[in-house]
């Protein structure tokens, strides 16, 4: 299968039971409904699925699980990283094992002193060379406080086994550097569903958006009005995501989306401590803004969100 950055891809959570254990079957239902919604492709266990919580063992089966419920036209991607290169490889032939088509890799970040752009670029180079697929590379500075700068990326772009880069931050005018500083047939694409709009039309291949898991639909009407030059419409309804999507990243986290999905229909379920629920209050800031942004496309089970598990 030929690798596809375009379109709208899901960085899925990970779904667990009130024991905090792995939710295969809500893992399960939450793939057939997303297959359904015209997205291209997936991300499983990146920094939505709460890679960071789970063992080696938990890892390989949410791979496994995804992989059977997910067909083959659409990209199946995994997320790996380690803090050192040895072992971000052998996690990367863990997933490759498992059945991921591509790995988005997210950057080092412990020793955040010692991760220079030189550094970062040795370590990806390494990864790339020893990897039998595809590596993106993944930029997230709010999580790692590293950011894979444009000049690293045009750098890095020149290795054939890089394919894309992965960019989570807010910084439209880097992107935009980021796109016209690498060779065409390299994907950038914008991790951020805040600025959605605005990275399509500075040359975002596609997305990879952990809102979409809560609304793709709204995502995937964006990315269509911005490719047929309805940029208005595009910009009114990136006005209904925006808020939204600082909800259910930023302001509450992984809790926060699991609860919109819970929300929406799907199967958000608990999330492993130390990471928390919202509470109340909140609960009713996201219901009231998730029904704003998909009420052009909702349908039951939204209509009774209110009865959406606590």
């Amino acid at each position: 299968m030929a690798i596809n950055l375009s379109g709208l891809l899901l960085p899925i959570t990970t779904p667990f039971t009130e024991s905090e254990d792995i939710d295969v079957a809500g893992l399960t239902s939450n793939l057939s409904k997303w297959n359904q919604t015209g997205i291209t492709g997936y991300v499983v266990l990146g920094s939505t699925g709460e890679r960071v919580n789970l063992d080696e063992r938990e890892y390989v089966q949410v791979i496994e699980t995804a992989r059977k419920a997910i067909p083959e036209t659409f990209l199946f991607i995994v997320g790996a990283g380690q803090q050192s290169t040895r072992n971000t490889i052998k996690e990367i032939e863990r997933a490759t094992k498992a059945g991921a088509e591509a790995a988005l890799v997210i950057t080092p970040s412990f020793y955040r002193s010692a991760i220079s752009q030189d550094a970062l670029v040795t370590h990806y180079l390494t990864v790339a060379d020893a990897s039998s697929i595809p590596i993106i590379l993944y930029s997230m500075p709010d999580l790692t406080g590293i950011k894979i700068e444009p000049e690293t990326a045009a750098r890095l772009s020149e290795h054939k086994n890089i394919i894309g880069m992965k960019d989570s931050s807010a910084d439209v005018d880097r992107f935009a550097e980021t796109v016209q500083s690498v060779p065409e047939d390299f994907a950038v694409l914008i991790g951020n569903g805040t600025v959605l709009c605005e990275a399509l039309q500075a040359g975002a291949e596609g997305g990879i958006l952990a809102v979409g898991c809560a609304a793709p639909e709204l995502c995937i009407e964006i990315y269509r009005a911005v490719h047929a030059g309805e940029i208005d419409r595009a910009s009114t309804l990136q006005g209904k995501l925006t808020p939204l999507a600082l909800a259910v990243t930023k302001t509450y986290g992984i809790g926060g989306l699991k609860t919109a999905m819970d929300m929406a229909g799907y199967v958000g379920g608990a999330v492993r401590a130390p990471l928390q629920l919202p509470d109340e209050t909140a609960r009713g800031e996201i219901e009231s803004l998730l029904r704003e942004a998909v009420a052009p496309f909702s349908k039951p089970p939204f209509a009774k969100v209110s009865e959406a598990r606590p």
